[in-house]
């Protein structure tokens, strides 16, 4: 196994906000609690929780509903323990694989904390309140080709239903068995998806069996917020925020302002009427807006309201003693928001923490990689340069260097043309400043036009880098958010979430390409 390190400033779409969270948390510092983040930090935070036996005990109950078997049970019910908190939507197949990358960094945090004497257990918290069933009721694949190949499943939803208890009425297990095909594992990813993905299963349900199989040996408590068990345990803290609703509006405008302020951005738009909660009602999650300045008359049908994204977390904290949470980027984003809320509402906010992030390739890839003198970041510019670069290591050396000496001799040329002309009349120095772009552009032009011909000729090559850019940047997108965790079972066999688990390196901030 082999791992490189690209800091995420390297990477496409980081945002100011996620950058100086992660390489100089001193700016970001009045968003977040507890920056920069250290043992004693954890520990500090670990004493400020407040978790009564009582409320303890309410919480083992809930759990137990979709965790019977599970041996954190026992340590989540004794005094003192704490959470290592992060979730995902439910996605067809488990979703992308960076929902996996939560789940194993909460672990390995739990594992941690408990070896420095903060016994803490990891939780998985399903975003099953979600009502968007067309960001989950699809995936990508790669198949033996390498090549992305898009399933869809259905169910029999009502508009705006939440969508961990949509059923599914189709699930494209055969196309799946299709696409799968000639991959190594392919036999076993096709029988974790069979074992867990059946039409009349929730799409819910179906989620939290594969986390399970993806899992093995590596245990996580499970919540389904839609469960009446966990509705009961957030009524309180929602009661509270819908009578409290106009403040705690004033006070989330306040903290746009200062994010926008300090350059930041803000990830959820917030205006005078919004809401922070949702109305449960009839099978479907209604959007509010606040009439009249307040929504108060909802505060005695709490159990049936869910929250927003901001107010999410704060609810989730409110029946879990959660030390730390572990998110992406743009979770990360919400609790530099969600703060005011944490600290207006709940009088303490965990530490936030971001996921393991990754590239995962083979070491057939790798040695194409280092064939072609490509790096992950080659491919952030379209598949045109990546071509490109490759192409140069298949031209023959003695043309690659009639080239280049051609071109280095030129640039001399021009270079004592240039100052002697500009000696005889500076009046012309733009003109043949021009003149030399355009010289060097002709340059430029062979340079391409041989390396194409080059990688023509080699038409292995062709498809070399058709596979490595399908496999490393599909869809123009890093790989950990598009194609589905079964997908790399299929390819890595079904220890893939351990292997992952096993380079996880709890000091590096940095996105990792790791060769197994």
């Amino acid at each position: 196994m082999e791992l490189s390190c690209i800091r995420h400033t390297a990477l496409p779409n980081t945002t100011k906000l996620f950058a100086d969270f992660t390489y100089h948390p001193e700016r970001v510092q009045q968003f977040y609690p507890y920056l920069p983040v250290s043992d004693e930090s954890f520990r500090r935070t670990a004493a400020a929780i407040d978790f009564p036996a009582e409320k303890r005990q309410a919480l083992v109950d809930a759990l137990r509903v979709k965790n019977a078997d599970n041996p954190l049970l026992e340590r989540i019910a004794q005094p003192g323990t704490v959470a290592v908190v992060t979730g995902q939507q439910v996605g067809l197949f488990g979703g992308p694989p960076f929902a996996i990358y939560k789940a194993l960094t909460a672990i390995r945090f739990a594992e941690h904390l408990t070896s420095m004497g903060v016994p803490a257990v990891p939780v998985f918290w399903m975003a099953t309140e979600d009502h968007d069933l067309h960001e989950v009721d699809h995936t990508w694949f790669f198949d033996a080709n390498h090549q992305p190949v898009l399933l869809q499943a259905s169910g029999s939803a009502v508009p705006d239903q939440p969508v961990g208890t949509v059923p599914f009425d189709q699930v494209p297990l055969e196309e799946l068995r299709r696409v799968l095909h000639g991959l190594p594992y392919a036999e076993e990813a096709f029988d974790f998806a069979r074992d867990t993905y059946q039409p009349g299963r929730t799409m819910g349900d179906a989620f939290s069996s594969l986390l399970d199989r993806l899992l093995t040996g590596l245990p996580i408590l499970r919540v389904d917020p839609m469960l009446p068990e966990f509705r009961k345990l957030a009524a309180p803290l929602l009661r509270e925020a819908v009578l409290r609703a106009p403040e705690l509006t004033r006070d989330v405008l306040a903290r746009n302002k200062e994010l926008t302020a300090a350059g930041y951005h803000t990830q959820v738009h917030v205006e005078d009427a919004t809401s922070f909660v949702f109305l449960l009602d009839k099978g479907r999650r209604q959007a509010l807006k606040r009439r009249n300045g307040d929504y108060a008359a909802l505060a005695d049908r709490a159990e049936d309201l869910s929250p927003n994204a901001l107010l999410r977390p704060v609810v989730q904290d409110s029946m879990i003693p959660t030390v730390a949470y572990v998110g992406g980027p743009a979770e990360i984003a919400y609790l530099a928001q969600s703060e005011v809320l944490y600290r207006e509402l709940l009088g303490r906010q965990p530490i936030a923490l971001h996921r393991a992030s990754f590239t995962v390739i083979t070491p057939r890839e790798h040695k194409r990689l280092d064939r072609y003198g490509l790096e992950l970041t080659d491919f952030f510019h379209g598949e045109q340069p990546v071509a490109e670069k490759a192409a140069k290591t298949l031209v023959d050396p003695r043309v690659a260097g009639r080239v280049s000496d051609a071109r280095g001799a030129a640039t001399q040329s021009l270079s004592r043309m240039f100052d002697a002309v500009e000696h005889f009349d500076p009046s012309i120095r733009k003109a043949i400043e021009k003149s030399r772009r355009k010289i060097e552009y002709q340059f430029e032009k062979i340079d391409r036009r041989v390396g194409r011909e080059a990688i023509l000729r080699e038409k292995d090559a062709a498809k070399d880098v058709d596979e490595l850019y399908n496999t490393v940047f599909p869809r123009h997108k890093l790989q950990e958010r598009v194609y589905s965790s079964l997908a790399f079972v299929a390819q890595y066999g079904p220890d893939f979430a351990m292997r992952v688990y096993d380079n996880i390196l709890l000091d590096c901030p940095d996105h990792r390409v790791l060769t197994l």
